[in-house]
């Protein structure tokens, strides 16, 4: 792979994968049109950025991300993720992949938060079909993606990981920290999602400066705005640090969102009663972080409304990888809501 510009990198572990400590999280590509998720993600190329972070289940992002790195995909490295149960699924979905990816191997292939930590001879197959798409040249490196502390320190310390992918960000536990510490020790590539809490974060440089602290850690940022990218892009030649007033934003949004709040990661979804929950259990929170007026329009009022339809089947609280009573954290940002449109709540 050709030298790119002098950049902040970061080495993930022993796949000896280098890039720019700016990865590009597709996810949200999925919302934007062909034309436009292409212009991102070249940009970001043409800026540096090498590390394109997508997922077999993230609808048509893996389509356009195949279309914009056509005549450059031996430049830069891709890591998609896989949810199958057995091996059967394990190999359609990765066919799948490498289809939509235009490309004919992965270079990171990810065990999508799998409520398990996959391992030979557990009786799926997972793993003996990992091993098997890597001795094939499908894929070059087996990761795990999880939100679970459990199942992550189980990956870690199974040694059959190349990566771990896990929510950090500076909300971050110090479970979390020693999380990445370990995966330092055992010379294990992290890669940190949600670097940004769902869109709870709204400073970007506190959050990449917090990310910096840490030489081993690849934040994947999920961009979907010319304006976001934009943003990180700025940070490749002048990349943020930590100063005492990055410290007092985070100690002060450490003291807001301690406690329990949804991330928006989305794992309880869908919901059988069609609410929207990734976002309207936590829009209180959207409410004070973010433009109120977008949460107050008519389109927003209509998916709140639809909390009043909730079966309290509990298929969203067996679902949290967070162990939230997502039922009660509905009711709670409703009845917030509700103040809010009636004018007995003031928000910016």
């Amino acid at each position: 792979m050709e030298e790119r510009k002098n950049m902040e990198q970061v080495t993930l572990g022993s796949t000896g994968i280098t890039v720019n400590k700016n990865g590009f999280g597709a996810l949200p590509i999925q919302r934007i049109t062909d034309e436009d998720a292409v212009h991102l993600v070249r940009k970001a190329y043409d800026a540096g950025i090498t590390f394109f972070d997508t997922a077999r289940f993230y609808t048509d992002s893996e389509e356009k991300l195949g279309i914009a790195l056509e005549g450059i995909r031996d430049k830069v490295f891709v890591a998609t993720k896989t949810a199958a149960s057995n091996a059967k699924e394990f190999f359609e979905q990765l066919e799948t992949s490498l289809h939509n990816l235009r490309t004919d191997y992965v270079d990171i292939y990810q065990f999508h938060n799998p409520a398990v930590c996959p391992k030979p001879g557990d009786g799926s197959g997972l793993y003996e079909a990992m091993l098997e798409a890597k001795e094939k040249g499908m894929i070059r490196h087996i990761g795990i993606t999880n939100h679970r502390l459990a199942v992550a320190n189980e990956a870690i310390e199974s040694g059959l990981y190349e990566t771990l992918q896990f929510p950090f960000c500076y909300l971050a536990s110090d479970q979390d920290i020693a999380l990445v510490e370990k995966c330092k020790e055992k010379n294990m590539g992290f890669i940190a999602m949600k670097a940004l809490s769902g869109g709870l974060i709204t400073n970007s440089r506190a959050a990449y400066a917090f990310e910096a602290q840490y030489d081993n850690v690849l934040p994947i940022w999920g961009v979907q705005r010319e304006k976001e990218l934009d943003e990180f892009i700025s940070y490749i030649g002048h990349p943020p640090v930590m100063t005492d007033e990055i410290k007092a934003l985070i100690e002060a949004d450490r003291k807001e969102l301690s406690g329990e709040f949804c991330r928006g990661c989305g794992y309880c979804m869908p919901c059988p009663a069609g609410i929207e929950i990734n976002n309207c259990a936590r829009m209180s929170l959207l409410l004070r972080r973010s433009p109120s007026e977008l949460q107050l329009t008519k389109e927003v009022q209509e998916k709140m409304k639809k909390i009043e339809n909730c079966l309290h089947c509990g298929h969203c609280k067996s679902k949290c990888p967070y162990g939230l009573d997502t039922p009660a954290l509905l009711e709670k940002n409703y009845e917030d809501y509700k103040r809010v449109l009636a004018g007995e709540v003031s928000v910016k």
